[in-house]
């Protein structure tokens, strides 16, 4: 035990010696960007120097926050930022994180309407380049990404997913079906954090929605599917199926040998996988973003 516990705080210490190191060369700053009738928090990574830099929207998986786990998308923003010339806008969806709003207000439409919202906003910042701009989502993330690239595809001309999901029926027993349909939501118990309360609407869209298919009808750019090969929470044949839907010849699959589904952030003291993770995410935009 004392080991295993020795070993997460090295980790940990190495990756704020990192995130600390890597800030130099780059800003952060923390913003509420306003959408309908709540508030989206967020955290803008910027490039030191003159823009005008591309700009990818980072949306976090389920029962998350726009840090993401082990500090994940902390630690990738500012090597996206200083090796790549990338601004980043990480978001808290509706319930999550730092959002005041409740999590019941979280469904499909609402994730890629916050992510809209955060794309709209970098457009207004005068270092933005708001004719490019990319998004990229870790596993339920990732099924937000693929949607955000279909339904807006005026918005968003790349896309990246993180051990991507693009369906989501494992997640939604029958049981727990019946439980939203009698009270407007079920209870997703977790391991790391408190319970939420998953809407119907929620529900209804994972039995509803094909994804992929809006994915293939929707999008004609690029993508990117990233998967670790010991992932046992999505199983990384979803991302050969997620670039078999795209229709673009720059899309392709990266797969990480010994990765789990948290890209290692809790096994690994010098944070490899995560990192082989976050540069072929930085060249994937890089090549395409520009």
């Amino acid at each position: 035990m004392m080991k295993k516990f020795m070993a997460l705080f090295l980790a940990l210490m190495f990756a704020l010696l990192c995130t600390a190191v890597m800030a130099e060369g780059s800003t952060e700053s923390v913003v509420s960007i306003p959408n309908g009738d709540h508030e989206v928090p967020a955290t803008v990574c910027m490039p030191s120097g003159e823009g005008k830099f591309p700009v990818v929207v980072m949306l976090h998986g389920t029962g998350s926050n726009r840090d993401e786990a082990g500090n994940g998308y902390k630690m990738a923003a500012p090597v996206l930022a200083e090796k790549y010339g990338i601004a980043t806008v990480r978001i808290d969806f509706m319930g999550s994180g730092d959002s005041t709003a409740d999590y019941t207000g979280y469904t499909f439409e609402s994730a890629v309407s916050d992510a809209v919202a955060a794309a709209n906003y970098a457009k207004t910042l005068e270092q933005i380049d708001g004719e490019h701009i990319g998004v990229m989502g870790w596993s339920q993330g990732g099924t937000d990404a693929l949607l955000c690239a279909a339904r807006a595809a005026d918005v968003f001309t790349s896309v990246v997913t993180w051990a991507g999901a693009p369906d989501l029926s494992d997640m939604l027993t029958d049981e727990l079906y019946e439980q939203a349909k009698a009270n407007g939501y079920f209870v997703m118990d977790f391991d790391w954090r408190e319970p939420l309360n998953v809407s119907l609407q929620w529900c209804e869209d994972v039995k509803n929605t094909d994804v992929l298919s809006e994915f293939e009808a929707g999008y004609t750019g690029p993508v990117l599917a990233i998967a670790g090969k010991e992932d046992t929470t999505v199983d990384p044949e979803w991302s050969n199926k997620i670039v078999a839907a795209s229709k673009n010849p720059a899309s392709k699959t990266c797969f990480i040998e010994g990765m789990d589904h948290t890209f290692n952030v809790f096994a690994e003291e010098d944070l490899h996988s995560l990192y082989q993770a976050v540069d072929e995410t930085g060249k994937f935009f890089s090549e395409t973003l520009r």
